[in-house]
């Protein structure tokens, strides 16, 4: 039978053995419904305790209210124990003391946010078990972020991350063949031609990908 991607508009994209779908793992632009909170199509969160609240589960510091906005690509992969630390968690430090008197003056709350850095996330970004991404963060496309590590920055397209502060460990293709898988953009390809391209997508040859990519000819 011919390999299909699974239904965008599902909440429950892994079908285990025995016919049940795994409750752990979520399309989360099907489950989560925050106005500060943007995710594409095709990424999952997978956590050992599925929550009632994705949202406040993956970005405990994101408020309704908050300024800043957490934006997450297509084809991301959210493993468990990750969390995004937004702007919102950020005490004022200028003065001697950072203690966050406005908290609690109901009059002065909604407007106090020192921190207001959008933290943003590419295309099929896989972010290992456990992963801090702190506020302000920009994470470019294909990047690998180990488990573990706390990113800060911006971190390049197609870089492999380990560590605190998370550092380059490696780069997963060379410039040209970055350049190349860039202008592909093959994310925003019909679901039928990205299910057609698997062997390719998952062999790492980049030319094999171009074959497929949409208006040239197999």
């Amino acid at each position: 039978m011919p390999f299909s991607l699974p239904d965008a508009n599902c909440s429950h994209p892994i079908t285990l053995p025995d016919g049940t779908a795994h409750s752990g793992t979520v399309f989360l632009k099907n489950v989560v419904d925050h106005p500060r909170f943007e995710v594409g199509a095709y990424t999952y969160a997978s956590d050992f305790d599925p929550p009632s609240d994705w949202a406040a589960r993956l970005a405990p510091y994101l408020f309704a209210f908050s300024q800043e906005k957490l934006s997450i690509g297509k084809f991301c992969q959210i493993a468990h124990g990750v969390r995004f630390i937004g702007s919102s968690a950020n005490h004022e430090t200028r003065g001697p003391s950072t203690f966050p008197f406005a908290v609690f003056d109901p009059d002065a709350m909604l407007g106090y946010q020192p921190d207001t850095r959008d933290t943003r996330v590419g295309h099929d970004v896989w972010l290992g078990y456990g992963a801090l991404v702190m506020p302000g963060a920009r994470i470019g496309n294909g990047v690998i972020v180990g488990a573990g590590a706390v990113v800060r920055g911006s971190i390049p397209d197609y870089a492999v991350v380990t560590g605190n502060p998370a550092q380059v460990v490696r780069m997963r293709y060379s410039d040209q063949e970055i350049s190349a898988l860039l202008a592909l953009a093959w994310w925003d390809w019909p679901p039928e031609t990205i299910a057609m391209a698997r062997d390719a997508l998952e062999s790492g040859d980049v030319t094999a990908l171009e074959k497929y990519a949409p208006g040239r000819a197999l």
